[in-house]
């Protein structure tokens, strides 16, 4: 009977042709992927709103408050269909009347996200964010 040798070397060849395999991937599919920027605006250069426009106020306990400083009517608490009505209104009487929307600093982003969609949604028009201005 004949005794049998220990191999102290390890095969690194499966490696080597796993790892080729790996690297022609990565080489094809790294072209194909989309780089996106994303601009975001400076409150330090924030715009002054315009004098006529609808204002969307999201507080922090998420209640939302209505104001058309067209018509100079007091603001009011408003309920999401209500606020729908009441802009699909005020934009069918001046298509060109934009929709600012006043976030609350503690807000969650998402909140902000779900109300811009449910007014795009709703075709509501010319829809924007109102930020203040910082001291820079």
């Amino acid at each position: 009977m004949r005794q049998r040798r220990l191999m102290n070397q390890i095969n690194v060849v499966p490696y080597i042709d796993v790892m080729l395999v790996l690297l022609i991937i990565f080489m094809v599919a790294t072209p194909m992927m989309q780089t996106s920027s994303v601009n975001l605006p400076s409150v330090a250069k924030a715009p002054t709103p315009p004098a006529k426009a609808i204002e969307v106020r999201l507080n922090e306990d998420l209640t939302l408050v209505f104001q058309d400083r067209a018509s100079k009517a007091p603001e009011r608490t408003v309920n999401r269909d209500e606020l729908v009505a009441a802009l699909q209104d005020a934009q069918a009487r001046n298509p060109e009347q934009p929709v600012l929307i006043a976030a609350d600093k503690k807000v969650r982003y998402e909140s902000v996200m779900d109300l811009m969609d449910l007014l795009q949604r709703n075709q509501v028009q010319k829809v924007g964010l109102l930020v203040q201005s910082g001291k820079k």
